[in-house]
C-alpha cells in the first residue's frame, strides 16, 4: 500500500504555469524556436532545432534511428518542455497555455495503440465522451473500421481486452484513428502509425489517415518514406540536428541524407 500511495501522490513534471491561460479556437500555426532538449539534461537529444508548420500543413520528420524524431513529437504533445528555446501555437508559448486546453486541440496516433479493456464503442468515444453512438459510427466509417466492427458477434459492444489483445494490429490502429476523428483536433501527431502493419492493413490505415489529416496541421514520423512524399515540408534530422529541409523532390535532387535514406528503404526487401 505504501508503494501504491507513492504512485498516487506523484506529481507530474509538466504542470500549468501560474500565468497559464486557456486556449480557445486555434488556427494551427506551430513554431519551434531554437529548441534543445535531453531526457538527461547532460546528454541533449535535440540541438538548437527550429522549424515551423503553417495551419493545415503536413510536416514530416525523417532520419536514422536515434535522430530525435519521436522526441520532437513528445515535445509537440508537451509530454516534456524544452530545456532551451520554445514552442508556440499561433504565437503563444505552449508553457503559457493550460495543458487541458492544449490537449483538447491535439490528437496522437502512436505506433503502439492504446486501447482499454472495455467495449469498442467506449474506446472510440474516449476521444469525445459527449459523442452519441451515431457520431461514433460515422467516425468509424471514415476510419475504415465500421465494417470489421459490425462483423464481430457483439458489434460495437465487443470487449477488446486489455491493450486490444482481441484485435489485430490494423484493427487497433483504425480504432485509434476513429477516436482521433471523433475528437476533431486542429493538431495531429502521427508517430510511426503504420510501421508494424501488413500491406493490406497499411493500405486501409493510410486511406483512413488521409481523411483524418484533411484541413489539420499534421506532424508525421514514418519509417516507410513512401508514406510522406505528399508532405508540404520534410525535415531531415541527424543526431538531434536539422540537416535538410524541403519537399520530396527538392531533397532527392540534393542527393544528401534524405536521398540516401530513400534509396536504402526502396531497396529493402518487403514482407
Amino acid at each position: 500500500m505504501q508503494r501504491v500511495f507513492e504512485i498516487l501522490d506523484a506529481q507530474p513534471e509538466i504542470a500549468d504555469q501560474p500565468q497559464a491561460q486557456s486556449l480557445s479556437t486555434i488556427e494551427g500555426h506551430v513554431r519551434v524556436e531554437r529548441v534543445s532538449f535531453g531526457y538527461d539534461p547532460q546528454h541533449l537529444v535535440l540541438l538548437d532545432l527550429s522549424f515551423e508548420a503553417k495551419a493545415g500543413e503536413l510536416v514530416a520528420f525523417v532520419g536514422p534511428t536515434g535522430a530525435g524524431k519521436t522526441t520532437v513529437i513528445n515535445l509537440l504533445h508537451r509530454f516534456y518542455d524544452p530545456i532551451e528555446g520554445r514552442l508556440t501555437i499561433d504565437g503563444k508559448d505552449l508553457r503559457d497555455v493550460t495543458l487541458e486546453s492544449w490537449y483538447r486541440q491535439i490528437a496522437l496516433v502512436p505506433q503502439e495503440t492504446i486501447l482499454f479493456g472495455g467495449t469498442i464503442l467506449d474506446n472510440i468515444r474516449y476521444g469525445n465522451m459527449a459523442a452519441n453512438e451515431a457520431a461514433v459510427m460515422e467516425a468509424s466509417k471514415a476510419a475504415h473500421a465500421h465494417d470489421f466492427i459490425t462483423s464481430l458477434p457483439d458489434g460495437y459492444q465487443t470487449l477488446v481486452g486489455e491493450k486490444g489483445v482481441n484485435l489485430s494490429g490494423g484493427q487497433r490502429q483504425r480504432i485509434a484513428i476513429a477516436r482521433a476523428i471523433l475528437k476533431n483536433p486542429r493538431i495531429l501527431l502521427l508517430d510511426e502509425a503504420t510501421s508494424s502493419l501488413d500491406t493490406e492493413s497499411e493500405r486501409l490505415v493510410q486511406e483512413a489517415l488521409q481523411r483524418l489529416m484533411e484541413g489539420r496541421t499534421t506532424f508525421v514520423v514514418a519509417h516507410r518514406l513512401s508514406t510522406i512524399q505528399r508532405a508540404d515540408r520534410i525535415l531531415v534530422l541527424d543526431k538531434g540536428k536539422l540537416v535538410e529541409e524541403g519537399t520530396h523532390a527538392e531533397l532527392l535532387e540534393r542527393k544528401g541524407l534524405y536521398h540516401y535514406l530513400y534509396t536504402i528503404r526502396l531497396n529493402e526487401p518487403t514482407a
